[in-house]
């Protein structure tokens, strides 16, 4: 075949289209970290060779670099792990089973184990890729306080929405995690533990509707939003109009009964799930939905926000906004509401970690149908900060992945680009739940 003239249009379109290719491959490499200078000491690197082991990014690109550089707000996340877990515990921190590690696996063969010893490791002074008995070792010879020191530095958060409703006392509030990092952390107030402490401190079933509101505007006078895990306690086709006083006292009477008998606390009664909600909306603060993958806890057919179409719709009226957590793998549908009704928001944080090295293909997913004003960052990290690390990470590298693409394929400019990913990250967050304009 004989090639065409260096001049020809076939020759100016072949050229054009390995500039392309070249363009997009070195924007896939520009994962972004963030902030590279600070994070740099923050991780105890300086060699340009260690800086680049310990975030992953090479020769990152312009838009990689503005990715890294975006103080991120973490709109949902709990606290770091306050100790050194044992292997057993770290593993079982690194899954949503709730079941024993068996004897002939490792948690650490999944794609968020896989991420902890390539992104994680070279941040605690190690090579990309150890054995997990050398990450381990490594781990348990810096200490909690400097794994979490470094890994929570690297993460380039600039602002923490910390969710406190479960985790007692083996993770960090917001105060110690404020001292930790230095960056703002506010709280984000669990609907049912605020009720499971009203019943626990005593009420009659009378007085539990005026005692659980009372309770809840004492608890998050100082608060940015609210959460309900009515897709655990009972799943998002919960009937979604607000029950009646009656309906609420009758209910209220059950779950004393039971709690009497049982000697546990625990709401998991419809009616009651439908009252908190509808108690929290009038709140006024921004109200948070698990929705989809979650812990055996939670029954997955039952935990598509499609179900919530109904609350959405009764509750838009009241201008609170709903903003749908996680969604994998019902990201798809979430970015339809998130499409469709102005107060509906979402994210796809744990999602990202457990998806580790396919974690593009579903923040791909999550720019597909939903207004890019319509969705947040969050990593809902709990426990290792390897997860507060990874959270951040993987969703820069993908940002910078996906969004690289667009440009190199002409379909958006590189300011554009820029502008949505910090939307996405930061300014999304900052106004929905009123953080101001800057961390």
């Amino acid at each position: 075949m004989i090639p065409p003239p260096v001049d020809s249009p076939a020759r100016a379109a072949s050229l054009e289209r390995a500039a392309g290719t070249a363009k997009s491959e070195a924007l896939g490499r520009a994962i972004g970290v963030g902030e590279p200078e600070a994070r740099e000491r923050a991780a105890g690197v300086g060699e340009p060779e260690a800086r680049e082991r310990a975030t992953g990014a090479g020769e990152a690109g312009s838009l990689g670099r503005a990715i890294g550089a975006i103080p991120l707000v973490d709109h949902h996340v709990h606290g770091a792990l306050d100790g050194d877990p044992s292997r057993r515990r770290f593993e079982e921190l690194i899954t949503e089973s709730d079941r024993p590690v068996p004897a002939w696996m490792t948690q650490f063969d999944s794609q968020l184990g896989f991420a902890v010893l390539r992104h994680c490791a070279p941040v605690l002074g190690l090579d990309p890729h150890p054995d997990p008995e050398t990450y381990l070792a490594r781990r348990a010879e810096l200490g909690a306080g400097e794994v979490n020191r470094r890994l929570l530095a690297a993460a380039g958060v600039g602002h923490f929405l910390l969710e406190t409703g479960y985790g007692g006392e083996e993770i960090l509030g917001p105060a110690p995690m404020a001292a930790l990092t230095g960056r703002p952390v506010e709280e984000v107030v669990r609907l049912e533990s605020v009720a499971e402490g009203v019943v626990a401190e005593g009420t009659d079933a009378a007085g539990f509707a005026a005692r659980f509101e009372a309770a809840l505007w004492e608890r998050t006078r100082t608060a940015r939003g609210l959460k309900s895990i009515v897709a655990y306690r009972y799943g998002l086709d919960v009937d979604p109009a607000p029950p009646t006083p009656a309906e609420v006292v009758a209910a209220a009477g059950r779950w004393l009964r039971e709690s009497t008998r049982t000697g546990t606390v625990r709401v998991d009664d419809p009616v009651l799930l439908r009252h908190l909600i509808w108690t929290g909306i009038g709140r006024g603060l921004p109200l948070q939905f698990h929705i989809g993958y979650g812990d055996p806890d939670i029954d997955l057919r039952r935990s598509d926000p499609l179900l919530l179409r109904g609350l959405v719709e009764l509750a838009e009226p009241s201008g609170v906004p709903l903003l749908l957590l996680h969604c994998y793998p019902y990201h798809r549908n979430a970015g339809y509401l998130a499409q469709v009704y102005p107060h509906v928001y979402f994210d796809v944080g744990l999602g990202v970690n457990h998806t580790g090295a396919r974690s593009v293909a579903v923040v791909a997913e999550s720019l597909e149908l939903a207004p890019f004003a319509k969705i947040l960052f969050s990593s809902d990290a709990w426990g290792p900060a390897e997860l507060h690390h990874l959270g951040a990470l993987l969703w820069r590298r993908a940002m910078t992945r996906v969004l690289g693409g667009f440009v190199a394929d002409g379909e958006w400019s590189e300011p554009q680009a820029v502008r949505v990913a910090t939307m996405i990250g930061a300014r999304n967050a900052r106004r929905v739940y009123g953080l101001g304009e800057t961390g």
